[in-house]
């Protein structure tokens, strides 16, 4: 990534969510709120399925690795924008900035991979229950989850190098609290067309080859519970999927959204970007736990085991 000879600029300034003292002030204690949640939600789900034999199965072994990723993915923007709403220069330098980039790049591909992976187990578990064990077993499920991350990573490494070849040499203000690939491309001097055409591409391909795995499978789902003669069975079996329904419809419906829209700087790509980078990942710890009867039981059993007192 040569771009210290062609760049005659270093380093961008983030202009963040508002330039008002009092609202960043409000900001901070908002934002350090909810990452603090996301923090502690996503490390105490990680814990309780690692500690309970009782989840060790391939539809939390996944919700494990979500729960990674949604730390992963909220710890590559939150911390730096906490820390710019404290400050008075919010400078973060070219390197930083596409560093920052690939990793949100990299992690939001990851979950998207990974929401796919999740309705296929949840096919499986309904529409095939008798065969699930030997459709997702474990070997599958690991081959998927790094499938999962290394195209993602194919995905963050092509668009990345390509952004690094651009030249930055007029405005260096970002109007966004992070570095999203996107927000670069109004600052450069350089044909975007390319950059342009492949982030287009690839998030196209990316979210369709992903999303359309969702539909099915939840087709042959909702399929499969209205032949359930019994009331209380359709609900059961519905109840088995809500909760990852829920996070689907949260994940898509912000971030592919935001890297389809243009880039203006406006309120509603900052309103997606919030929503998919620090929302999303605080709110899925407790939408699979509220809302699932064998991970609130675990959860009560963990912290029997590690707080004895609490019994």
């Amino acid at each position: 990534m040569a771009l210290g000879n062609r760049s005659t600029i270093t380093e961008f300034f983030l202009l963040g969510l508002s330039v008002n003292p009092h609202i960043q002030a409000l900001f901070f204690v908002l934002f350090l709120n909810i990452y603090l949640l996301t923090i502690m939600g996503n490390l105490l789900l990680l814990l309780v399925i690692r500690a309970d034999s009782h989840l060790h199965t391939p539809m939390y072994f996944f919700l494990s690795h979500l729960s990674f990723l949604d730390f992963c993915l909220s710890s590559a923007t939150v911390p730096r924008m906490l820390k710019d709403l404290l400050s008075e220069i919010k400078t973060i330098s070219v390197r930083g900035c596409l560093a920052q980039g690939f990793f949100v790049f990299i992690t939001a591909g990851t979950e998207a991979f990974l929401l796919s992976v999740m309705a296929y187990d949840r096919y499986a578990a309904i529409c095939h229950p008798l065969l699930s064990g030997q459709m997702m077993r474990k070997q599958l499920c690991v081959q998927l989850v790094l499938g999962s991350w290394g195209l993602s990573f194919l995905n963050a490494l092509i668009n990345i190098l390509l952004a690094a070849n651009l030249d930055f040499c007029e405005s260096h203000t970002i109007n966004h609290y992070s570095c999203e690939v996107p927000s670069l491309f109004p600052l450069s001097c350089s044909d975007v067309s390319t950059n342009l055409l492949v982030l287009l591409c690839s998030t196209l391909l990316h979210g369709l080859g992903t999303f359309f795995p969702i539909i099915s499978s939840y087709g042959c789902i909702v399929s499969t519970i209205l032949h359930i003669s019994s009331t209380s069975g359709r609900s059961k079996a519905f109840s088995t999927c809500s909760s990852h329904l829920i996070a689907v419809i949260f994940f898509y419906g912000s971030g592919f959204l935001r890297y389809l829209m243009p880039t203006s700087g406006s309120p509603l790509e900052l309103i997606f970007s919030v929503q998919y980078g620090m929302i999303t990942p605080m709110l899925n710890p407790l939408i699979y736990s509220l809302k699932n009867k064998e991970v609130k039981a675990a959860v009560r059993r963990t912290l029997g085991t590690y707080l004895p007192c609490s019994r």
